[in-house]
Protein backbone atom coordinates (compact mmCIF):
# COMPACT_ATOMS: atom_id res chain seq x y z
CA UNK A 1 0.00 0.00 0.00
CA UNK A 2 1.50 3.08 -0.52
CA UNK A 3 2.15 5.72 2.16
CA UNK A 4 -0.34 9.06 0.54
CA UNK A 5 1.39 10.89 3.79
CA UNK A 6 4.98 10.57 2.35
CA UNK A 7 3.76 10.40 -0.98
CA UNK A 8 2.91 14.05 -0.28
CA UNK A 9 6.00 15.31 1.35
CA UNK A 10 7.81 14.05 -1.37
CA UNK A 11 5.92 15.66 -3.76
CA UNK A 12 6.24 18.81 -2.24
CA UNK A 13 10.07 18.58 -1.53
CA UNK A 14 10.37 17.62 -5.14
CA UNK A 15 8.15 20.80 -6.15
CA UNK A 16 10.64 23.61 -4.02
CA UNK A 17 13.49 21.78 -5.13
CA UNK A 18 12.12 22.04 -9.05
CA UNK A 19 12.26 26.05 -8.50
CA UNK A 20 15.19 26.75 -6.48
CA UNK A 21 17.28 24.48 -8.91
CA UNK A 22 15.56 26.32 -12.11
CA UNK A 23 15.59 30.10 -10.69
CA UNK A 24 18.35 32.74 -9.50
CA UNK A 25 17.20 34.42 -6.79
CA UNK A 26 16.19 37.60 -8.58
CA UNK A 27 13.47 35.61 -10.53
CA UNK A 28 11.72 33.96 -6.96
CA UNK A 29 8.68 36.44 -6.11
CA UNK A 30 9.29 36.70 -2.65
CA UNK A 31 12.80 37.50 -3.06
CA UNK A 32 14.06 40.84 -0.90
CA UNK A 33 17.07 42.44 -1.13
CA UNK A 34 16.05 44.91 1.48
CA UNK A 35 15.41 42.87 5.18
CA UNK A 36 14.85 45.93 6.61
CA UNK A 37 11.33 45.38 8.02
CA UNK A 38 11.94 42.31 9.32
CA UNK A 39 15.52 43.55 11.13
CA UNK A 40 13.26 46.09 12.48
CA UNK A 41 10.69 43.59 14.33
CA UNK A 42 13.93 41.93 15.59
CA UNK A 43 14.97 44.95 17.64
CA UNK A 44 12.59 44.05 20.29
CA UNK A 45 14.19 40.13 20.89
CA UNK A 46 17.66 41.30 21.95
CA UNK A 47 19.69 38.70 20.04
CA UNK A 48 23.31 38.75 21.40
CA UNK A 49 25.77 35.78 20.80
CA UNK A 50 24.12 33.58 23.33
CA UNK A 51 20.99 33.49 21.23
CA UNK A 52 19.40 30.40 19.08
CA UNK A 53 17.39 31.54 16.05
CA UNK A 54 14.97 29.06 14.35
CA UNK A 55 14.30 30.36 10.57
CA UNK A 56 11.42 28.63 9.18
CA UNK A 57 11.40 28.25 5.42
CA UNK A 58 14.72 30.32 5.07
CA UNK A 59 14.97 28.95 1.47
CA UNK A 60 17.99 30.96 -0.09
CA UNK A 61 17.24 34.55 1.48
CA UNK A 62 19.67 36.82 2.33
CA UNK A 63 18.12 37.90 5.88
CA UNK A 64 20.25 35.13 6.79
CA UNK A 65 23.03 36.54 5.78
CA UNK A 66 21.83 39.14 7.98
CA UNK A 67 21.37 37.59 10.80
CA UNK A 68 25.08 36.07 11.07
CA UNK A 69 26.38 39.39 11.89
CA UNK A 70 24.28 39.08 15.36
CA UNK A 71 27.11 36.16 16.39
CA UNK A 72 23.54 34.17 17.15
CA UNK A 73 23.34 30.37 16.02
CA UNK A 74 21.13 29.61 13.63
CA UNK A 75 19.28 26.58 12.76
CA UNK A 76 18.12 27.43 9.13
CA UNK A 77 15.34 25.37 7.82
CA UNK A 78 13.62 24.29 4.51
CA UNK A 79 12.09 21.32 2.91
CA UNK A 80 14.20 21.56 -0.23
CA UNK A 81 17.34 20.45 -0.23
CA UNK A 82 18.55 22.44 -2.71
CA UNK A 83 18.12 25.87 -1.05
CA UNK A 84 19.90 24.39 1.78
CA UNK A 85 22.82 23.22 -0.35
CA UNK A 86 22.60 26.25 -1.87
CA UNK A 87 22.24 28.32 0.44
CA UNK A 88 25.48 25.96 2.87
CA UNK A 89 27.66 27.18 -0.04
CA UNK A 90 26.70 30.99 -0.28
CA UNK A 91 27.26 30.99 3.60
CA UNK A 92 30.47 28.63 3.93
CA UNK A 93 30.23 29.18 7.79
CA UNK A 94 29.81 27.25 10.92
CA UNK A 95 27.48 29.34 12.57
CA UNK A 96 24.78 27.46 11.16
CA UNK A 97 23.07 23.83 10.86
CA UNK A 98 20.40 23.27 8.55
CA UNK A 99 17.15 20.96 9.36
CA UNK A 100 15.46 19.71 6.13
CA UNK A 101 12.06 19.65 7.46
CA UNK A 102 8.60 20.37 6.50
CA UNK A 103 7.12 21.84 9.18
CA UNK A 104 3.74 20.88 8.64
CA UNK A 105 4.85 17.53 9.88
CA UNK A 106 6.01 16.90 13.79
CA UNK A 107 9.60 17.37 14.26
CA UNK A 108 9.82 13.81 15.76
CA UNK A 109 9.31 12.63 12.02
CA UNK A 110 12.45 13.93 10.24
CA UNK A 111 14.83 11.41 9.38
CA UNK A 112 17.28 14.23 9.31
CA UNK A 113 19.31 13.81 12.66
CA UNK A 114 22.07 16.10 12.17
CA UNK A 115 19.84 18.51 15.05
CA UNK A 116 18.95 17.03 17.86
CA UNK A 117 14.67 16.89 17.98
CA UNK A 118 14.89 18.45 21.43
CA UNK A 119 16.60 22.01 20.28
CA UNK A 120 15.08 24.83 21.85
CA UNK A 121 15.10 28.17 20.04
CA UNK A 122 15.17 31.99 21.53
CA UNK A 123 13.20 33.89 18.37
CA UNK A 124 11.65 32.15 15.64
CA UNK A 125 11.39 33.74 12.19
CA UNK A 126 9.05 33.08 9.75
CA UNK A 127 8.46 34.97 6.34
CA UNK A 128 6.33 33.50 4.42
CA UNK A 129 6.04 30.08 4.96
CA UNK A 130 3.50 29.19 7.47
CA UNK A 131 0.76 30.26 4.78
CA UNK A 132 1.92 27.04 2.49
CA UNK A 133 0.12 24.60 5.15
CA UNK A 134 -3.69 24.36 3.94
CA UNK A 135 -4.69 21.64 6.14
CA UNK A 136 -5.53 21.58 10.03
CA UNK A 137 -3.24 19.27 10.51
CA UNK A 138 -0.51 20.66 9.26
CA UNK A 139 -1.27 23.70 10.73
CA UNK A 140 -1.58 22.33 13.66
CA UNK A 141 1.69 20.50 13.81
CA UNK A 142 3.57 23.88 12.73
CA UNK A 143 2.28 24.96 15.87
CA UNK A 144 3.10 22.43 18.02
CA UNK A 145 6.42 22.13 16.16
CA UNK A 146 6.86 25.94 17.20
CA UNK A 147 5.52 25.53 20.96
CA UNK A 148 7.53 22.72 21.73
CA UNK A 149 11.03 24.55 20.65
CA UNK A 150 10.43 28.14 21.80
CA UNK A 151 11.66 28.73 25.40
CA UNK A 152 9.21 30.96 27.88
CA UNK A 153 10.27 34.72 27.61
CA UNK A 154 11.54 33.67 24.00
CA UNK A 155 10.49 35.23 20.54
CA UNK A 156 8.39 34.18 17.36
CA UNK A 157 7.74 36.65 14.39
CA UNK A 158 5.55 35.38 11.89
CA UNK A 159 4.99 37.12 8.50
CA UNK A 160 2.46 35.93 6.45
CA UNK A 161 0.37 36.84 3.38
CA UNK A 162 -2.80 38.78 5.03
CA UNK A 163 -6.09 38.65 4.17
CA UNK A 164 -6.23 41.08 1.58
CA UNK A 165 -2.93 39.30 0.46
CA UNK A 166 -2.65 37.06 -2.80
CA UNK A 167 -4.17 33.56 -2.85
CA UNK A 168 -1.41 31.71 -4.50
CA UNK A 169 2.38 31.67 -4.76
CA UNK A 170 4.92 29.43 -6.23
CA UNK A 171 1.80 27.54 -8.22
CA UNK A 172 0.23 26.50 -4.60
CA UNK A 173 -2.62 27.75 -2.79
CA UNK A 174 -2.11 29.54 0.34
CA UNK A 175 -3.79 30.35 3.91
CA UNK A 176 -4.04 34.26 4.54
CA UNK A 177 -3.48 35.16 7.89
CA UNK A 178 -4.73 37.92 10.23
CA UNK A 179 -3.70 38.76 13.75
CA UNK A 180 -6.17 37.51 15.59
CA UNK A 181 -5.71 34.18 14.04
CA UNK A 182 -1.82 34.15 14.43
CA UNK A 183 -3.28 34.86 18.12
CA UNK A 184 -5.77 32.30 18.44
CA UNK A 185 -3.35 28.95 17.26
CA UNK A 186 -0.30 30.42 19.33
CA UNK A 187 -2.85 30.20 22.44
CA UNK A 188 -2.57 32.24 25.64
CA UNK A 189 1.25 31.17 26.23
CA UNK A 190 1.64 33.84 23.75
CA UNK A 191 1.38 37.66 24.22
CA UNK A 192 1.01 40.10 21.20
CA UNK A 193 3.90 42.66 21.13
CA UNK A 194 3.98 44.21 17.84
CA UNK A 195 2.17 43.83 14.39
CA UNK A 196 2.42 46.11 11.18
CA UNK A 197 0.63 45.27 7.32
CA UNK A 198 2.84 45.37 5.27
CA UNK A 199 2.71 45.95 1.27
CA UNK A 200 6.24 43.76 -0.29
CA UNK A 201 7.07 44.67 -3.57
CA UNK A 202 8.23 41.56 -5.69
CA UNK A 203 11.20 41.25 -8.08
CA UNK A 204 8.03 41.77 -10.63
CA UNK A 205 6.74 45.08 -9.24
CA UNK A 206 3.89 43.51 -7.78
CA UNK A 207 2.04 44.56 -4.60
CA UNK A 208 1.69 41.96 -2.13
CA UNK A 209 0.65 42.56 1.55
CA UNK A 210 1.32 40.87 4.30
CA UNK A 211 1.01 40.82 7.80
CA UNK A 212 3.66 41.15 10.44
CA UNK A 213 3.38 40.20 13.92
CA UNK A 214 6.13 39.49 17.01
CA UNK A 215 4.91 37.78 19.86
CA UNK A 216 6.45 37.10 23.29
CA UNK A 217 6.05 33.44 25.03
CA UNK A 218 5.03 34.47 28.83
CA UNK A 219 4.53 30.94 30.06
Amino acid sequence: MINTNKKANEDKQAHWDDIFSAKEDAELGWSEDDCSQTLSFLEHTAISANSTLFLAGAGTSKLVDELIKTDANLIVNDISAKALETLSQRLNTTQCQYLQHDLGLPFNNNVNKSIDENFAVDVWIDRAVLHFLLTEEQINNYFDNLKSTVKCGSYVLLAEFSNTGATHCAGLAVHQYSVDEMQTRLGDKFELIDSKEYIFVNPFKQERPYIYALFQRIS
